[in-house]
């Protein structure tokens, strides 16, 4: 690949991976192709840059409905993608637990006062020392949230509904939480 620009690799990733994009009139966003080549300079948590490009550009598309700002969006999914591997999660494990918790609003609130994208309770922070830590800061959500759904995992042996059903507090109830997020996992995040 040596010798070839970045532009032309981002390119022919667009063409390839959502043709859909160019069977439109629409003309290519110029922005977007500035703001995914920042993110992919700055991402450190995937083997490669291939890998980095490929997952930033398809992850970003299925997100935009949701998240029309395209540097919030990739902010976000380099957030993701950091945390949930150094969780040792999948980041569209992670996607999905988003979309259901919060759908993508990191200034929500349940009615039980759980907090942010991943809609932790505030009680861990008094719990593990940090009471003025804020739990609508993306980063500090993604990575208590990433770090207590991989604690439920491994409890759970890798059972991933019943680590599911305990992230949601729902171990034991006829409620199928971990049934939407399998849903949403793999309708919107899966990748083929």
């Amino acid at each position: 690949m040596k010798g070839i620009s970045q532009n032309l690799i981002i390119g022919l990733l667009l063409t390839l991976c959502h043709p859909q994009l160019f069977a439109s009139n629409k003309p290519f966003d110029a922005e977007l192709r500035s703001r995914l080549k920042q993110a992919i300079e700055q991402s450190d948590s995937f083997k490669d840059r291939f890998d980095a490009e490929v997952w930033l550009l398809d992850m970003s598309t299925r997100l935009e409905k949701r998240l029309p700002d395209s540097n919030e969006r990739l902010h976000l999914l380099k957030n993701i993608h950091h945390e949930a591997t150094k969780a040792e999660l999948a980041p569209e494990l992670v996607i999905a637990v988003i979309d259901i918790e919060s759908r993508f609003d990191r200034y929500a609130i349940s009615r039980s006062g759980a907090q942010g994208l991943m809609q932790v309770m505030p009680f861990w922070l008094d719990e593990i020392g940090h009471p003025d830590d804020n739990l609508i800061d993306a980063k500090t959500n993604l990575r208590m949230g990433c770090t207590i759904l991989k604690y439920y995992i491994d409890k759970e042996k890798g059972n991933l509904r019943r680590a599911l059903a305990r992230y949601n507090g729902s171990l034991g109830k006829h409620w199928k939480y971990p049934d939407k997020v399998f849903s949403t996992l793999h309708e919107n995040w899966f990748r083929n």
